[in-house]
């Protein structure tokens, strides 16, 4: 099958359990600095920053401690401003082969890992669970 015969992808977002979500969209929106849909309630919504959507639903579609990847175009001046609104930031900058990221954990134990380019003047570092 050629390419010109396939069904083009749009996006991917995922979907995270919460517990509580009018906490959860609270950490999301002033800790994190995405944006709530106006189409949201209780049970199921979505927060967005750019071009990353992440749904969020109340007590069901998934587990707590999901990982979720979200490239970012700095991940330094993100660090900073995550850091200075009080996010958990589970480690600071590491640089990987594939990414210089960060680990973020919202109020359910889900994991952020948000990265750009890695830094081809610093020397990669292990993997750190």
């Amino acid at each position: 099958m050629s390419d010109t015969h396939r069904t083009r992808f749009e996006c991917a977002n995922p979907i995270l359990r919460v517990e509580d979500m009018s906490a959860a969209v609270r950490y999301y929106v002033d800790v994190l600095g995405f944006e709530q849909a106006s189409w949201g309630d209780d049970n199921f919504t979505c927060v967005s920053r750019d071009r990353a959507g992440i749904y969020l639903s109340k007590g069901d579609q998934g587990h707590t401690g999901s990982w979720v990847w979200i490239g970012v175009e700095d991940v330094e001046q993100l660090y900073e401003e995550l850091k200075a609104n009080g996010a958990k930031i589970l480690h600071e900058p590491a640089n990987y082969p594939w990414a210089l990221e960060i680990r973020v954990e919202d109020r359910d134990g889900n994991v952020l890992r948000m990265g750009s380019e890695p830094k081809e003047d610093r020397p990669y570092q292990a993997w750190r669970p």
